[in-house]
């Protein structure tokens, strides 16, 4: 029994553990709706008056960015501002030819009459937080607004985003993520549902009651004053965006987040791209949690706040918690099945259930933002919700990886997450350069986990002596689809 207790004790705690993070995420629904019903009355710099006027610099760090940056210059030179009152720097960490054709592209922007620099550095020491680092320190701005060469502003961005900066506590001005290719495919649909939800629910949610919310890493601006005080940036996690993001709220700096500024911008489209993206991201996550621990729990925030930002911070952490109840899951079921007097105790299995339904419930709150709402756009987001709930939960292998390195401390490099500039599913992406080569052994496992859960749904039809047990069925076919979908979305990538 020392086996089956140890399985039912971790199984309990994990599902335990997801079922928290649902009621936060509840919490953040009603913060949201109730956020609503307030009018926003910050106070604002009026640029129509030239004495209260900003000096701005834009921030672009990029590296081998071939497919995307004469898009990007091209946008952002296009921004409506004082052209006396704005600089805009080019962070160059590129070691292929685009070092070229970003210098002579440069210089024909600068020769029109705008201030424009390329900096380019011998090496890319702290990746991209070294390069914002070596920039700010040459930057004309006291505001500084920072664009990933995805990301498309309209023209009146800084217009709408930099008269929030009247009040000298705001260290931070966030906006909305768009996403210009939304409908490419399966893969874009998921990630941007995901991303609306952070964007609308989270940001807002927290936003709303003064809670720990993160700069995004793109598509927001700074007072370069507050950046110096919370310690400027540091290279020592995979997402710097997050980690100064605390250190200056943790120094009282207030963060404004706008709902209704969107800035468009590119998912990745290729499988590859987004496993990238989705490492660096729970890595970094997990490492700020590690980082950042000490200093939230002693800090002189409401136990309220300290509660949601040691949330937020194991938002990544998750995902090890969904795989570890994914796995359990079959060997409970045949426990269940066998050990009749244990079964009071799986009634836990219904937190997982709850959990799934208080997801539900705040995502689609977040769907109807985008598509309304409506009985045939609801029936539409059910079918999204569980295409995203299985193919979430096919990348927590990967994503568990990446958090237990993050925990342990173990370190790797800033992999850049690949930009294609293709918008149509007929557009050929194949030929892009900076496509990882190499398939992770890592698919190999998510191959044998999709036959695991395969046997899984196999089980419920032989467990017990009453013709089975099918309440786990519907969770391992979603595993199933999830990690099958994965692995051979993984395996056509390198075709």
């Amino acid at each position: 029994m020392i086996l089956e207790t140890t399985i039912i004790v971790i199984y309990s705690i994990s599902l335990m553990l997801i079922f928290m993070y649902a009621l936060a995420q509840l919490n953040l629904l009603f913060n949201y709706l109730s956020s609503k019903k307030k009018e926003d009355h910050s106070p604002q710099l009026d640029l129509s008056n030239p004495d209260e006027v900003p000096f701005i610099t834009i921030q672009l760090p990029v590296y081998n960015e071939m497919y995307v940056m004469e898009r990007l210059l091209d946008n952002i030179v296009e921004l409506e501002y004082p052209k006396h009152k704005l600089e805009i720097q080019v962070l160059d960490d590129s070691t292929d030819e685009t070092v070229e054709s970003t210098r002579k592209q440069i210089e024909r922007l600068h020769a029109t009459g705008i201030d424009i620099t390329h900096i380019t550095r011998t090496d890319r020491k702290g990746f991209k937080a070294g390069a914002l680092k070596e920039g700010l320190e040459i930057a004309k701005g006291e505001i500084i607004a920072i664009f990933d060469s995805d990301f498309l502003p309209k023209k009146d961005w800084l217009k709408r985003t930099v008269p929030y900066f009247k009040d000298e506590a705001i260290g931070v001005v966030q906006t909305r993520w768009g996403h210009i290719n939304r409908n490419y495919s399966i893969l874009t649909k998921i990630q941007a549902f995901a991303l609306d939800a952070h964007f609308t629910l989270e940001q807002v949610g927290r936003n709303s009651k003064g809670h720990f919310i993160n700069f995004n890493g793109t598509a927001g601006l700074w007072r370069k004053t507050c950046i110096i005080d919370a310690g400027n940036w540091e290279g020592d996690t995979l997402t710097e965006d997050l980690d100064l993001s605390y250190r200056a709220q943790l120094k009282n700096w207030k963060f404004k987040y706008l709902e209704d500024v969107e800035t468009p911008a590119e998912l990745p489209i290729v499988i590859s791209a987004a496993r990238s993206q989705q490492f660096r991201w729970n890595k970094g996550g997990a490492e700020n949690f590690r980082k950042m621990l000490g200093r939230v729990l002693s800090s002189d925030q409401s136990s309220k706040t300290k509660v949601h930002g040691l949330l937020h911070l194991l938002n990544s952490t998750m995902f090890l918690n969904v795989l570890i109840v994914g796995i359990l899951s079959i060997p409970m079921l045949y426990i269940k099945n066998e050990y009749a007097h244990l079964r009071p105790y799986f009634y836990v299995m219904s937190f997982f259930v709850m959990s799934t339904i208080i997801f539900f419930i705040c995502y689609w709150f977040m769907y109807k933002n985008t598509y309304g709402s409506g009985f045939k756009n609801f029936i539409r987001y059910i079918g999204m919700f569980f295409v995203f709930f299985s193919i979430a939960m096919g990348f927590s292998l990967h994503n568990s990886i990446a958090v237990i390195e993050g925990h342990a401390g173990k370190k790797s490099e800033f992999i850049r997450t690949p930009k294609f500039n293709i918008s149509k599913y007929k557009d050929n992406w194949k030929s892009n350069k900076y496509m990882a080569k190499n398939l992770s052994i890592n698919v190999i496992f998510e191959g044998l986990l999709m036959l695991y859960f395969a046997f899984g749904m196999y089980s419920a039809f032989t467990v017990g002596n009453q013709g089975g047990d099918f309440g786990l069925f519907p969770f391992h076919l979603m595993l199933f689809v999830g990690f099958g979908y994965v692995f051979f979305k993984s395996l056509r990538s390198k075709v």
